[in-house]
């Protein structure tokens, strides 16, 4: 199964919004074949196992995810296994999609194939995070990066920030948008910063062979100060447009300009529901946000229990005590009130330190 984890990899970059899949087919404790979902839309890990060499009966199937028994894009996996008359099906995690989930499980069992279910499943969910977190909660996976100096300031007081981090840290940063869905951001992002937050990474410097697609840009424009001049307009790729602003002359212009604007109706608080973005977002099959935004979003983020990831760089500089901090959170005046984390991994790229890090409330 840990070979079959290492096979699902592969797709990291190309299956979204499918999850990634790897299968590993054993005869007589030997390797038969194996494969893995290569790209979204194209046959699905045990299809490219099984069509690759001819498959001897009573093998082994090891396969991260519960075989699909559905007509989707490509027909259901699940028949295909059972036709070969396997010994034994080994599967990681059952399906988390509520509508299939456990019925390839059930086709197994009912064609008299013995199964086993659960099989590292901790490391299958955490590599479809995105996938897990939209079929299980409504709401895709939200990483949220940051990159501050060594006295946690993430820009100067004027708002520049380019660059605090060095040339290593932010092509680390290219990989992780590579493997989201959507890039989210605030319009005070753009205004200040202009940045094109697109993936500027090639297939090859990927260690890819098929096609990669560019992350959806969503943007939080309650007010629509977007002009449709900005970076993001001109360099390829979608971008959706969040709003509570109806007018239709500014609506027009961001349309015009390549966006896609969704209208959600004013709240109280004149801003726009993230709880509700999230929703929305996962309809429309979004698995996985990356964020790049500065301390009000970030903050507002999370003190609504939307992020899931922390991933903060840390680079050898000091910015000063007029320069900006990484969140804003208000004033938390109780200890029992604070936000607890959890360091999961520190590491160097390049000069700078990299931190992964888990909030409390999570668990996916």
């Amino acid at each position: 199964m840990a070979h079959a984890l290492q096979l699902a990899r592969k797709g990291l970059y190309s299956t979204d919004p499918n999850p990634r899949v790897g299968c590993v087919v054993i005869s007589k404790q030997a390797l038969v074949s194996q494969g893995w979902h290569e790209f979204y839309g194209g046959p699905h890990a045990e299809i490219n196992a099984i069509e690759k060499v001819s498959i001897p009966a009573a093998s082994e199937f090891y396969v991260t995810l519960e075989p699909c028994s559905h007509q989707g894009k490509t027909p259901p996996c699940v028949d295909a296994i059972i036709d070969l008359k396997p010994a034994r099906v080994i599967v990681a995690m059952q399906d988390p999609n509520p509508l299939v989930a456990g019925c390839g499980i059930e086709r197994l069992e009912t064609a008299g194939i013995k199964e086993v279910v659960g099989v590292l499943e901790s490391e299958a969910r955490a590599l479809n995070a995105g996938f897990v977190s939209r079929m299980e909660r409504n709401r895709p996976f939200l990483r949220l990066k940051m990159a501050m100096s060594l006295d946690g300031r993430t820009a100067l007081a004027n708002g520049i920030s380019q660059w605090i981090t060095g040339e290593a840290a932010r092509l680390d940063v290219q990989r992780l948008r590579a493997q989201s869905s959507a890039i989210l951001t605030s319009v005070a992002t753009i205004i200040t910063d202009d940045p094109s937050l697109n993936l500027r990474l090639n297939e090859s410097e990927l260690g890819q062979t098929v096609a990669v697609r560019q992350p959806v840009r969503v943007v939080l424009d309650t007010k629509l100060q977007l002009t449709g001049k900005e970076k993001i307009f001109t360099t390829g790729g979608s971008i959706w447009v969040y709003t509570l602003n109806n007018n239709e002359a500014d609506l027009a212009r961001l349309t015009e300009a390549g966006a896609e604007v969704t209208v959600f109706e004013n709240s109280n608080s004149g801003k726009i529901d993230l709880s509700r973005l999230m929703a929305h977002l996962a309809k429309r099959e979004v698995n996985q946000v990356h964020s790049e935004c500065g301390a009000t979003l970030a903050g507002a983020l999370i003190q609504q229990q939307l992020v899931d990831e922390l991933v903060v760089y840390i680079a050898p500089q000091l910015l000063g005590n007029r320069s900006r901090g990484l969140f804003d959170l208000g004033e938390i005046t109780k200890m029992d009130a604070r936000i607890n984390c959890r360091i999961d991994e520190i590491r160097k790229v390049g000069e700078d330190i990299r931190l992964r890090i888990s909030l409390q409330h999570q668990s996916i």
